[in-house]
């Protein structure tokens, strides 16, 4: 997703971009535990079926396991319904703040001695933080030393975190001045409008982030609260992939969930979306040179049942680069941008669908024109045959990349958890992707995408009709 929504913290999830183009996938989370050396490794063969195994711990914690002895490796990772959907427009920035200081202080350790012990045994420790969810994430090696100290190391960060408070006031100021920055420039400045138009008084309109002004006023107390209600064992999922038993990894499933707070099991979801009443237009003024522009609705959830359909259907409209119809009339035939894409961001409610690109200030009312008048033809015509069966193709031929290595499966392990979807997805991925029709696709985006109710956003344009 080109822009700055998630900056300057985390990004979002890998998870949203397993049904998007190349824009969505710069909306993912960044890849905080990659190491080169690693991600390149050969992981299950990419056609085989994955034998995901799937438990709960005593406490409750939902466990979603691939046995891979391929690499003296493991991925784990522990995540939690505590996104930025879990804060209040007042304290925006809570839960962005609690999963930044879970790394620089916890229980006898401050963030020198966490990170001195890590590289102590080659261990990699990251954030894992979006609209939906929030954790950690380790890699590290299997052999006792490195595993016995870096499963140490995490468990402690992740259940008894100091929020120092002294920290805390420099976080503080270090996000303030990069939110400051950030909101400079014109991708932010869209983005953000773009999200309160679209969601209005949702959580979903909050920025991962919050604002300067609420992260001002984050207190100690505040994170305290926030983890010990959210980051609780019955809520937790634990995704690993690695060289390890079925046995030895229930017990290291135990160890990083065990002191976690009790709490409750996961509540219910975000509130539902409201529909978008009519279309919203607004125009920002901003000295850059080029317009950045947002077209966009409601899309689909994570276990939306018209997904694949959506998905297919977007690789054709504007999700497949260079041979989309929003880039080939945008792009190719009128030379009006560099780069204009579209793309669903699935979340636990609908997330966005979104129209994106850059033009000269001059050629935003033709860009917007152009724009709107493919979409109106996509959705009233839906794709041609030889478009579905190019989009199928590519889809499919792709694919194996996906699940190529350790880190990229349990990317997708960790999605399944938290999404609560089935344990053949990936396995039926491939199937569900050569099922979609023309008219499967033509009939859920005349469903679901009103070209005449959409929110547009210009920054740097004249004006945003």
């Amino acid at each position: 997703m080109g822009s700055d929504r998630f900056a300057p913290a985390a990004a979002g999830s890998a998870h949203a971009a397993a049904g998007a183009g190349a824009p969505a996938r710069r909306a993912a989370w960044r890849a905080l535990l990659a190491c080169a050396a690693f991600a390149l490794a050969p992981a299950l063969p990419a056609r085989a079926q994955l034998p995901i195994q799937h438990w709960q711990t005593s406490g409750g914690a939902r466990v979603y396991f691939v046995e891979n002895h391929g690499l003296p490796m493991l991925d784990l990772s522990v995540q939690f319904p505590a996104g930025s959907s879990r804060d209040r427009a007042r304290s925006s920035g809570v839960a962005g703040m609690t999963n930044r200081l879970l790394q620089l202080g916890a229980e006898g350790m401050a963030e020198d001695e966490i990170a001195r012990r890590l590289a102590d045994v080659g261990a990699q420790l990251g954030a894992r933080f979006d609209t939906d969810h929030a954790g950690l994430g380790l890699r590290t090696l299997v052999s006792e030393r490195e595993l016995v100290q870096a499963l140490d190391v995490f468990a402690r960060v992740l259940a008894r975190p100091a929020f120092p408070a002294d920290i805390l006031e420099r976080e503080k100021v270090r996000l303030i001045g990069a939110l400051r920055e950030a909101d400079t420039r014109p991708d932010t400045i869209a983005t953000v409008n773009f999200y309160r138009m679209l969601y209005r008084d949702h959580p979903y309109a909050l920025r991962l982030t919050g604002d300067a002004g609420t992260v001002q006023g984050i207190t100690r107390e505040q994170l305290v609260a926030f983890h010990r209600e959210y980051y609780a064992g019955a809520r937790a999922v634990v995704a690993m992939i690695g060289d390890l038993s079925r046995e030895a990894a229930e017990r290291i499933a135990e160890q990083v969930t065990r002191d976690l707070p009790a709490g409750k099991p996961e509540d219910a979801q975000p509130p539902p979306v409201p529909p978008l009443p009519e279309a919203a237009s607004r125009a920002i003024a901003h000295p850059a040179s080029q317009a950045h522009i947002m077209i966009g609705a409601l899309g689909m959830s994570r276990d939306d049942p018209d997904y694949f359909a959506l998905y297919v259907g977007n690789y054709v409209l504007g999700g497949g680069g260079f041979v989309s119809r929003i880039n080939e009339e945008i792009r190719q035939k009128r030379g009006l941008a560099y780069s204009a894409y579209s793309y669903f961001l699935p979340l636990s409610r609908p997330g966005p669908f979104v129209i994106g690109m850059q033009t000269q200030r001059a050629q935003a009312r033709q860009a917007l024109a152009v724009t709107r008048e493919v979409l109106r033809d996509f959705v009233a015509r839906g794709p041609t045959e030889a478009e579905l069966t190019a989009a199928r193709e590519n889809i499919v031929g792709g694919f194996p990349l996906r699940i190529d290595s350790n880190a990229r499966i349990h990317e997708y392990l960790a999605m399944i958890g938290a999404y609560r979807l089935p344990l053949t997805y990936l396995d039926d991925f491939v199937k569900n992707v050569e099922r979609v029709t023309a008219g499967q696709v033509k009939d859920a985006f005349s469903r679901r995408i009103d070209p005449e109710r959409m929110v547009t956003v210009v920054v740097a344009g004249e004006d945003g009709k």
